[in-house]
């Protein structure tokens, strides 16, 4: 047996995959103290609204979407660890209604205490998750770290008129997500060896599924805003898509698709650090329902990672999008609606 079929990569890290980002609190007032760039007509979406990429406009009819996304290992399997972490970046370009191009790896890895094979099955899941995508790969960059780390920046393109932001919903438009949260809590239970292979295997597979058929099907549709749900939690994601429309957000907690056993787990006390610093960051701008205990806040605000496309759809047409969804095979729910009261804020309902 080599150190690739036994190695536990969790145990290099004490945060996995998206949960190891700086907390959205900090990072604002980081941001908040950049100088402000020259305005570029041409940067058609940038940091205003905190969106998953950046947009650039080339020509008329053709613009770049360009984002970058790594973090430490959130699986144990070196190859499952490449595919999550592939399909997490390259689902940023899904989320601004952009067709992904061309990658570069990022990667930090101790190569003189590690098995050399686990580096490259982290890349070969990774090379196979941007052939299912038909992304490109041209190249990379590595540095020698204590820490193991990967992801990828990744490069797509989008027509202008065709930019999906998370700013753009309206009061009357549905919300449809199109994967179970639950991530960061089932992965945090992972690394306390609480979750059986089953369900290592299917919280593994939910997390390097591609969001690119969800992408392809909502393509026709009237949809308003789009955003991808992944380290600052459902809430998290959602109170910025309320306040970069300037609307209201409506969640019913009943219809959102969760992960088995996430509300067992979170009883005993599988909390993740970063899904604490989620729910301080929005707590003052939701509205929670009577009785709703903390263990349910908890879980709205669980950071994901590689999470699912939160769709702002127009309310005639969400029942047919979700029911193509539901045919496709994903794990989508109908979750709430976006509201002309209360501006910038959510309210969840039971």
């Amino acid at each position: 047996m080599s150190q690739s079929d036994k190695i536990k990569l969790t145990s290099y890290s004490s945060k996995g995959g998206c949960g190891c980002k700086i907390g959205p609190a900090d990072l604002a007032q980081v941001i908040r103290k950049l100088p402000q760039a020259e305005p570029d007509p041409n940067l058609l979406v940038g940091l205003d609204t905190s969106d998953d990429a950046g947009v650039y406009r080339l020509t008329d009819d053709l613009a770049m979407v360009q984002t970058v996304d790594f973090f430490t290992p959130i699986v144990d399997d070196p190859y499952d660890f490449g595919q999550v972490a592939a399909a997490n970046a390259i689902s940023d370009i899904y989320a601004m209604g952009g067709k992904p191009l061309t990658a570069l790896n990022i990667v930090a890895f101790p190569i003189s205490t590690l098995d050399k094979q686990i580096l490259a099955d982290i890349l070969r899941g990774a090379a196979d998750k941007l052939k299912e995508a038909g992304v490109t790969l041209v190249g990379g960059h590595s540095i020698d770290d204590k820490e193991p780390k990967f992801g990828l920046a990744v490069t797509g393109t989008v027509h202008p008129d065709k930019i999906r932001t998370n700013a753009g919903a309206k009061p009357g438009d549905a919300l449809i997500l199109t994967k179970p949260i639950g991530v960061g809590i089932m992965s945090s239970s992972m690394k306390k060896d609480l979750l059986s292979d089953e369900e290592i295997r299917r919280v593994t597979a939910v997390m390097a599924a591609l969001n690119k058929t969800a992408a392809e099907i909502m393509e026709p549709y009237q949809v308003h805003a789009c955003t991808d749900v992944t380290g600052f939690g459902l809430l998290g994601h959602t109170l910025e898509m309320a306040k970069g429309s300037g609307a209201g957000i409506r969640i019913i907690k009943s219809a959102v698709p969760m992960l088995e056993r996430v509300r067992e787990l979170a009883e005993l006390g599988v909390i993740p650090g970063g899904t604490k610093n989620n729910f301080d960051h929005v707590k003052d701008s939701v509205d929670f329902p009577a009785g709703m205990d903390q263990y349910d806040k908890w879980i709205l605000s669980d950071a994901v990672t590689s999470g699912g496309l939160l769709i702002a759809v127009e309310g005639s047409q969400a029942d047919a999008l979700l029911q193509e969804l539901l045919a496709a095979g994903l794990e989508a729910g109908r979750i709430g609606e976006v509201v002309s009261e209360h501006g910038g804020r959510i309210s969840v309902e039971w």
